[in-house]
């Protein structure tokens, strides 16, 4: 069964659009003047979405410049299960680069622009009769608009270093979802583990015409914890759920979230009117924990961890930044897992909610991190902002997301120790994030250049463990190689001190298996295969490990990227050494943490999607 795009808000029924497509490009920018949204002859070609056109995924494979692409495909209304005449069609987007339009029946029923972020549109004014309904996408990806959140999208015709082949149009699922003509558009979890509560945040499309009921149930293996019905007066409303006796008391380990037991409550509300007849009904999830950064620590649910992640960048060779299949989706999580981490920093993509999902149900720690664009300028401010505070409320609901990082090594912010208004961006993305959701911690700016933020992210590429040891076995050690600036880099840029925010070396290792002669490669060293490579992952990982002052790591990367082939795993996912050589290194105790261990016992039982482990 094909996995719901959006996890933690899906109804039983709903219609895939993804497969075939009608294609056409329009260099000329022609398709609007010349009605391409009521011509079907424009379109000239198919593609497979959400595979974009550049890659071969997609049947097309031309990965040169076409700023805009246009869609077509019909579906029929008897198709979307669950439709009836007075109700709503929803048309749903998981992503699309970089701008979109839509039309139905050749009426224009709305727009998005942002190429991470989700959008629906209610399409029922434009709906013909019951029979067959024709969907147009117009989408504009312009690669020399360096104003525009891009990530490492390569803007030239070839990529080279660290940059990568485009993405363009449609690289996540569609969906169409038949709903009432009141139905819950929107949904939110916050839990409050230090008083045994769960907040949730309902939004519903419209003002209700009328009184209506909202009935919760929360299940956690089957057993029933809640079932609570609140009155629904306006189209927004906020409920905390008392989960005191569980959360609170001796069964915490079984009710929290975390990676060594990623506990996930399965959630059932049931919107009613005042008859008790069903408006509308959807299925979610939340999972119980609590992040802190204090007191130089990472805190998870009051208890310090050290973080073990990696680098993913979620680029494939034959779909680019679209994930091949479900079932890729959950390899590449199982795949961190397997190779002893705990965590993945998610690097300048944001990640599909269904890669999200199986972080949260496997247990993998998400650092979130945003697409950069590559210059300051009002509309980049404009552009930035939107689109990352859509992300945040979007994806804020999964536990295990720990860690906002809108900014990596001051892309797209050129001069920040120079200009004010640069660092004012930085401080003003910073405290948005936190005044949406003030229950994470945020980086301002990953890597270095450091102005504000929770956890202080250092990124240092040196080539030996006995360096990293030197810079950062002791407090004191990290303390002059912050005024010493690794990478050339200042790592504070308004002070060389720091009060209780923890270290992370969140960027680190980079090792390449040297290439042959001739060939294209990017890295920040090279050795040989095999057992080589194997040691060099060890030296590195020992000496970051045996530091007492670092709170965790990220090591670069998890797999080959184009030509940036310092990945752990090759571009096809295939390991360059045995994953549990690597994941023995990995799991290592940690200095920084008295105490600290990592159980390498598998929990028995069954993980299955949207159920529980049993």
């Amino acid at each position: 069964m094909t996995m719901h795009p959006s996890p933690q808000l899906r109804r039983r029924r709903w219609l895939d659009l993804t497969g075939p497509w009608s294609f056409g490009y329009d260099d000329a920018d022609r398709g609007i003047r010349d009605s391409w949204p009521e011509r079907a002859e424009c379109f000239d070609r198919t593609i497979i979405v959400p595979f974009p056109p550049e890659s071969k995924a997609s049947v097309i494979g031309d990965p040169s410049e076409h700023p805009i692409v246009w869609y077509r495909r019909t579906f029929r209304l008897d198709e979307v299960e669950g439709y009836v005449p007075d109700g709503r069609v929803v048309l749903h987007f998981g992503a699309v680069d970089y701008a979109a339009s839509v039309w139905v029946n050749g009426i224009p029923v709305g727009g998005h622009e942002g190429g991470h972020s989700s959008f629906a549109l209610d399409i029922s004014p434009a709906l013909r009769g019951s029979g067959e309904q024709t969907i147009v996408v117009r989408a504009e990806d312009r690669p020399h608009d360096l104003a525009q959140p891009r990530g490492k999208q390569f803007w030239e015709p070839e990529p080279r270093n660290i940059w990568y082949h485009r993405t363009t149009g449609i690289w996540q699922p569609v969906w169409i979802e038949a709903v009432s003509r009141t139905f819950i558009q929107d949904l939110r979890w916050t839990p409050d583990t230090s008083r045994g509560r769960l907040g949730v945040d309902v939004r519903l499309n419209e003002e209700p015409a009328d009184r209506l009921r909202l009935r919760l149930r929360l299940l956690l293996h089957d057993d029933l914890i809640a079932d609570d019905t609140y009155l629904v007066q306006r189209r927004e409303s906020r409920r905390d759920v008392g989960l005191e006796p569980v959360v609170l008391g001796q069964g915490r380990r079984r009710l929290l979230w975390a990676p060594g037991h990623p506990n996930l409550i399965d959630a059932e509300l049931v919107l009613e009117d005042v008859d008790g007849t069903i408006v509308d009904e959807v299925q979610s999830y939340v999972g119980l924990r609590s992040v802190e950064a204090t007191d130089r620590l990472f805190l998870l649910n009051g208890i310090p961890s050290y973080l073990r992640l990696v680098l993913s960048q979620g680029y494939w060779p034959e779909s680019h930044l679209a994930a091949p299949s479900d079932e890729a989706i959950r390899k590449e999580v199982e795949a961190v897992k397997a190779l002893g981490f705990n965590g993945v920093r998610i690097h300048q993509k944001v990640e599909d909610p269904r890669f999200l999902y199986w972080c949260d149900r496997l247990g993998v720690f998400v650092w979130s991190e945003m697409a950069a664009a590559y210059v300051f300028s009002e509309r980049a401010i404009d552009r930035l902002t939107r689109e990352w505070l859509e992300i945040v409320g979007r994806d804020m609901s999964h536990p295990s997301i720990v860690t906002w990082v809108p900014f990596n090594e001051s892309w797209g912010l050129p001069n920040l120790p120079g200009d004010v208004t640069q660092r004012s961006f930085v401080r003003s993305i910073y405290h948005l994030t936190k005044a949406l959701d003030p229950t994470r911690p945020v980086i301002g700016n990953d890597g270095w250049e450091h102005i504000v933020g929770d956890i202080w992210g250092i990124h240092d590429y040196a080539l030996d463990g006995a360096t990293l040891r030197e810079r950062y076995a002791t407090a004191e050690a990290l303390e002059r190689t912050i005024l010493r600036r690794p990478q050339h880099q200042r790592v504070f840029l308004e002070t060389d001190t720091r009060t209780d925010q923890p270290v992370v070396l969140s960027e680190f290792g980079g090792i390449t298996v040297k290439p042959e002669a001739g060939t294209p490669w990017y890295g920040y060293g090279s050795v040989e295969e095999g057992e080589p490579f194997a040691a060099k992952y060890e030296e590195l990982v020992t000496a970051v490990l045996e530091s007492e002052a670092v709170a965790g790591f990220c090591y670069t990367q998890l797999t080959d990227t184009e030509q940036e082939r310092n990945g752990l795993l090759r571009a096809d996912r295939t390991p360059k050494v045995d994953p549990a050589r690597i994941a023995a290194v990995t799991r290592r105790p940690s200095r920084a943490i008295p105490g600290d261990f990592v159980s390498v016992v598998q929990e028995a039982g069954v993980v299955t999607a949207y159920g529980s482990s049993r």
